[in-house]
């Protein structure tokens, strides 16, 4: 028998699942986050090998969904400086890369700028001719600036490629096969200052993937785990920690995509709102089609705005270890606070019910007999108060799935997350509310049953061209960053074509968004 092992690290737990070939759920476990991460792998994964009762060796493929990408962005901790060059010249001087970036994050990331000549016009006639002398002059002063990680960007890449990949060998050359080059056109869509700004972010987190893929090999070492390896990205798939290391950006909020893939999985439904508490926040997404809804629109991270795919999420601040105040004057009513805050996962020690001296919303649970936890005895605050906050979250739930929901009516939900005991059996809004076996850890899941994908999302001009030639090199092209993530060709399809008229653009242009998706390689 063989067997797969999914991990997801969050804020506040780290949780762990063993599935068998069936892809039934043989083992699983919780533990606190810990401080080195790693040191919480290892303990919840023992924990999860010790209850299967199964040899190490029978794992054959391990699946990690971690933050620490998005960590580091936010605490703006482990960053690089980045090598920035922009090619577009003379045009798109008016705006300089990282314009409207927050400016601690800017400081943290900035090295040498150059806009050189370059880039195309949307059908891909060039802008102005790619002028290679400059670009390695760019090169040559980022190297004795001290610069390993570099991000290009030309103008309408996701059109035409050829700049971006001729300024990448040339800065090779320059700086050596040690250096780390991000490449617009392979991680952001059209838009050239978000998607810019992607690739910047990109080439900032690379010591930080490849620290995370290094621990990452060599706590499975530790527990004599010689599976392949992967990572979980944000569209609710995997790739190989190699891709990751290139495409680390992609990580981004792929614990939440862990878990609305994750309750689809365990509820056996393809379309319902999701909704996953956890300890310190509560994300509610949307499953379509087996896969979560992807954003429309802009997204920002870390106060920089960017354009690449990013799951559709309202993120409120609801979770188990969230703090609840009310006035001392008070017994409470409406003033009833709950959040942002939170103890996360010092929860076992400083909620009331465990002996602790914060009320958290945990303590609501467990005063309202709806969890067995810790000595209810030890919770003295008023019903009132309790009652009030038991309220309040569950009207901020009920608003947020307002929000994310496209059209009128009642829409089923699917509750998941170790918190997802804080919220009742009816909704107002939600037509039936599902918690499905193995809920609390929904989001290792979703790490273990993830398949592997590639997305193309580019501009053609059907001016000289049939519509059908387009959507067959976007779908071939689909198909092949699905093989080279990992996935196993035989079992790659199509699952989503979007075809969007571009009426704003001459040429007849047309968006054309293409994802195939696979099972693992030798899985």
């Amino acid at each position: 028998m063989r067997y797969r092992l999914g991990i997801d690290v969050g804020g506040t737990n780290t949780d762990a699942v063993i599935l068998d070939e069936n892809r039934r759920v043989v083992a699983k476990a919780k533990t606190p986050v810990t401080d080195d991460v790693i040191s919480g792998i290892v303990q919840v994964v023992s924990r999860v090998i010790r209850e299967a009762g199964i040899d190490p060796s029978q794992i054959t493929h391990a699946m990690l969904g971690t933050t620490q990408v998005t960590n580091a962005i936010i605490e703006r901790r482990g960053l690089l400086p980045v090598g920035i060059l922009r090619l577009g010249s003379p045009a798109t001087h008016a705006i300089r890369p990282l314009a409207a970036w927050p400016e601690d994050l800017r400081r943290a990331v900035e090295g040498p700028v150059a806009i050189v000549p370059g880039g195309v016009e949307y059908d891909g006639r060039p802008i102005s001719a790619f002028d290679a002398e400059a670009v390695r002059r760019f090169a040559e002063q980022a190297m004795e600036a001290g610069i390993r990680a570099f991000a290009v960007t030309a103008v309408f890449s996701p059109v035409r490629n050829d700049d971006e990949r001729r300024a990448a060998e040339i800065i090779a050359s320059v700086a050596g096969s040690e250096a780390t080059i991000s490449l617009s056109y392979e991680i952001g869509s059209v838009g050239l200052l978000e998607r810019e700004n992607a690739t910047v972010l990109n080439a900032a987190v690379s010591d930080v993937a490849r620290r995370v893929a290094r621990a990452f090999a060599d706590a499975m070492a530790r527990l004599d785990i010689r599976a392949e390896l992967f990572l979980s990205q944000n569209d609710g798939t995997l790739m190989s920690l190699d891709y990751a290391q290139r495409y680390p950006i992609l990580t981004v909020a792929c614990g939440p995509t862990n878990s609305i893939r994750g309750a689809g999985f365990l509820s056996g439904r393809e379309d319902a709102v999701v909704i996953d508490v956890g300890g310190t926040s509560t994300d509610v997404g949307v499953l379509v089609g087996g896969f979560p809804r992807e954003s429309a629109v802009a997204v920002e991270i870390g106060g920089v705005r960017t354009n690449f795919r990013m799951p559709d999420l309202i993120s409120i601040g609801l979770g188990g270890g969230s703090v609840v105040r009310w006035p001392a004057d008070r017994t409470g009513g409406n003033e009833v606070q709950i959040g942002p805050d939170s103890v996360g996962s010092k929860v076992v020690e400083r909620a009331l019910c465990f002996g602790g001296d914060v009320l958290t919303m945990t303590d609501v649970a467990v005063a309202r007999g709806m969890a067995a936890l810790g000595d209810r005895g030890r919770i003295q605050v008023p019903a009132e108060v309790i009652e009030a906050a038991y309220r309040r979250a569950v009207a901020m739930v009920e608003e947020a799935v307002d929000r994310i929901k496209t059209r009128a009516g009642d829409v089923p939900a699917i509750l998941v997350g170790g918190g997802s005991i804080l919220l009742p059996d009816r909704l107002e809004g939600v037509s039936v509310v599902e918690r499905p076996d193995h809920y609390e850890v929904a989001n290792a899941v979703g790490a273990a049953i993830a398949q592997v994908s590639g997305t193309v999302d580019r501009i053609y001009s059907l001016d000289n061209r049939s519509r059908e030639s387009v959507l067959a090199e976007a779908r071939e092209a689909a198909y092949a960053e699905a093989v080279q993530a990992g996935a196993d060709p035989d079992t790659v399809e199509v699952i989503e074509v979007e075809e969007v008229p571009l009426a704003y653009l001459p040429g007849n242009a047309v968006r054309v968004k293409v994802k195939a998706a696979g099972q693992l390689r030798s899985a």
